[in-house]
């Protein structure tokens, strides 16, 4: 080849304008260098036939198969064709659908006994899994492109779109090959030899086109090894310059407000949140900010630990302000934190005992008399705890001394925002960093939190109070056994006779305006003959008519007006209300222990933390809880085997790794932090801990030893290419 493109040339010169726009589009590939750092995901061996099993659904897969059986069937008295082709890969098969005039030409191909690739999307018709027009390419020398002309013996199957299969993609590599001898190292020569690991071009070639399955680990251990390092390398940047910011010490004072408080509490602390209270308290007390981040599972008794740091940083003359993600979590926040603290949060009032403080609530629906009030008292430092949404971030909001800043559920906040309150800390006179804490109940295993919070240090709460009860649960398979779904419904009944109460949840709200029905009926369209998600407005009205009729149902959801949803959730706190119907607005911080049953409708349709982070808001008391999933898929489906890992197991943890196990490694990074496209492409967080962790040790030692990476300026270009400039600012910020 005359000309090797240089690794920033744009991918318009190399194929062509259309093709680059379908890359840049849908598979967010631009240069040369993006479409190198675009791997394979899988390879198949020429002569073997891949599995079928696990195709996930409504996602674009390549597949390598052979055909089994091809029929053309008639409809319409004989006007319309539907050719459908069955492939097989031994032990599993896989329906293809052709219509119209699209028929002849497959019908032709697709003989029994012809291996091919076939690319499509999965979608489900009949209970059963299909390629609709699926696009194929023959591996036989027939006419179609002969399989000597795919370099070495491995087939490179890529992620691909609906719009541009697998082999163009592979076609498209190969012009943009030669240029991998341009690609600059990023690791450290001594780092790099010190473990035996290939040079970058050298891998590069070998991973696309690899001529023996050596070959693939080789080039897959040293990619492995550029991005945990070039990321470790960015979070240990940001841990540098974390500890080169200054803070105000904050110790609790000697028979101050936490003592008043800790000698009133009912009960004692479990085990591990005295420990997770001295880390913190050792951390609150330096003179640089804390950065720590706690997780703990549903229950475990966070908010206690949160409030506890709260109340030393007002014993310390500082104020604390904890920023949730909805009003109903900021005003559940609110209410259990001030009855907690009783009359200590009367601070201001005559009456109140030394040490009280003010706690107030800070929200966009409040009154203008109520947010000018918390204005005042956050400006003046009459109030020492502020519980509020994203209002807390507005200009208008100052604060006397904010101290320490907790954030609950950080995956639901924009980091510009916990950034933005963090600076509310900042004094005209210096430049005092707040004490951050932040809390999540979904839990993260020890590399994840090492991967997407690497900034943070982590504490885990991992004991449940004493108190809490086991929850059952078990999936309920609606379409293949209607009978169950009638005997959840007296389970419910059941429940409600004992004195308690119940959820339901549903994916959706069902009050859509015109766009948002339009999309939703596209959406369906889209899905094959898959049905709209069941909505609360539709399921609340099925159920007061009909199995739970006498029984005082109520809904709930993001769209209703926020006093709303707050008098509903504190009737059903009060026990006025016996069965909340709602979307996942419940999903976080609500707690009635009184609710002893929960039933998720169309329970495939969330993910394996999201149902095990609903289902612990129920078992809260000293009765036993009980979760039932419903679902319409079929017993083969993947979705039920998800569903069945989440009624095997409450370990939090366990059900984490599972999920991200199931999900494309790359959502991880992109998701928990900025929502942009994910630096991951052949790091796998769980299989890969040892490299993830032993990268972080390297790389805090390279980052003590030259800050800036003066004498290592291929690292830093390749920061700038892995990081792009929106998640370098996130890992700026934190």
């Amino acid at each position: 080849m005359d000309h090797v493109p240089a690794l920033d040339e744009n991918l318009k010169k190399v194929v062509g304008p259309p093709t680059a726009k379908v890359m840049a589009d849908h598979l967010d590939l631009h240069t040369v260098g993006d479409l190198l750092h675009h791997y394979p995901r899988r390879y198949a061996e020429r002569g073997e036939l891949t599995t079928l099993a696990d195709l996930p659904l409504d996602e674009h897969v390549t597949v390598v198969a052979q055909v089994s059986d091809a029929r053309v069937h008639t409809f319409n008295a004989g006007r319309g064709k539907r050719l459908e082709v069955t492939i097989t890969d031994g032990s599993g098969s896989l329906r293809l659908v052709f219509f119209g005039r699209g028929v002849h030409k497959p019908h032709q191909d697709l003989q029994p006994g012809t291996r091919a690739m076939f690319a499509g999307k999965v979608s489900v018709f009949n209970h059963r899994l299909q390629l609709a027009h699926p696009a194929y390419q023959l591996l036989r020398g027939d006419g179609a492109e002969d399989v000597s002309s795919w370099a070495g013996a491995l087939i490179p199957l890529y992620p691909a779109t609906a719009k541009l299969e697998s082999w163009k993609i592979a076609k498209a590599v190969d012009a943009v090959l030669p240029s991998a001898d341009e690609a600059l190292d990023p690791l450290p020569g001594s780092l790099r030899e010190g473990r035996g690991l290939l040079p970058l071009p050298e891998a590069l070639r070998k991973i696309h086109r690899p001529q023996s399955q050596a070959d693939v680990a080789q080039a897959r251990a040293r990619l492995k090894w550029d991005e945990a390092f070039v990321l470790q390398v960015a979070l240990a940047r940001r841990r540098h310059a974390e500890g080169q910011l200054s803070a105000v010490p904050r110790r609790p004072a000697p028979e101050g407000l936490l003592t008043a408080f800790d000698a009133r509490l009912p009960f004692t602390l479990t085990e591990g949140q005295q420990k997770v209270s001295r880390e913190i308290f050792d951390d609150l007390a330096t003179d640089h900010p804390m950065h720590r981040l706690l997780q703990g599972e549903v229950g475990s008794g966070k908010t206690m630990v949160a409030l506890r740091a709260m109340l030393a940083v007002v014993d310390s003359g500082g104020q604390a302000a904890m920023l949730a993600p909805t009003e109903v979590l900021a005003q559940q926040h609110h209410r259990s934190i001030t009855e907690m603290m009783g009359d200590l949060a009367d601070g201001g009032t005559l009456g109140a005992p030394e040490h009280a403080t003010k706690v107030v609530l800070l929200t966009g629906s409040m009154t203008a008399a109520a947010r000018r009030r918390a204005l005042l008292d956050l400006a003046t430092g009459e109030a020492g705890i502020v519980i509020g949404t994203h209002a807390l971030i507005e200009d208008t909001v100052q604060f006397h001394e904010l101290g320490l800043v907790v954030v609950d559920e950080q995956h639901r906040f924009g980091v510009e925002q916990r950034d933005a309150l963090r600076a509310k800390g900042h004094t005209k006179e210096e430049a005092r960093t707040p004490h951050l804490l932040v809390m999540t109940a979904t839990p993260i295993p020890r590399t994840v939190a090492m991967t997407v919070f690497g900034d943070l240090e982590t504490s885990v709460l991992d004991q449940l109070p004493a108190g809490r009860s086991p929850i059952s649960t078990h999936v309920v398979p609606a379409q293949d056994k209607p009978h169950f779904l009638a005997r959840a419904w007296e389970r419910v009944r059941e429940e409600v006779e004992n004195g308690h109460q119940a959820y339901v949840v549903c994916p959706r709200i069902g009050d859509e305006e015109e766009g948002g029905t339009k999309g939703t009926k596209k959406k369906a369209a889209d899905e094959g003959d898959r049905r709209p998600p069941l909505a609360v407005l539709e399921v609340a009205e099925q159920l007061a008519a009909g199995p739970l009729a006498g029984l005082r149902v109520e809904v709930l959801h993001g769209r209703m007006a926020p006093d709303d949803k707050d008098d509903v959730m504190r009737r059903f706190a009060a026990g006025e209300v016996d069965v909340l119907v709602a979307t996942t607005v419940i999903e976080v911080g609500v707690n009635v222990p009184n609710a002893t049953a929960m039933v998720i409708m169309d329970a495939d349709r969330f993910g394996v933390s999201q149902l095990h982070q609903l289902r612990g808001r129920v078992g809260r008391g000293s009765a036993p809880g009980l979760c039932l999933l419903v679902t319409d898929m079929p017993e083969a489906a993947p979705a039920r085997a998800r569903l069945g890992a989440v009624a095997a197991t409450l370990d939090g943890f366990e059900l984490s790794r599972i999920d991200l196990e199931q999900r494309r490694e790359g959502d991880v990074l992109g998701q928990a932090q900025s929502g942009v496209r994910s630096s991951l492409r052949m790091l796998a967080v769980i299989e890969d801990e040892e490299i993830i962790a032993e990268a972080r040790e390297e790389a805090t030692r390279t980052v003590a030893e030259d800050p800036d990476l003066a004498g290592l300026p291929a690292l830093r270009t390749a920061l700038d290419a892995l990081l792009d400039e929106e998640r370098e600012q996130y890992l700026d910020k934190g």
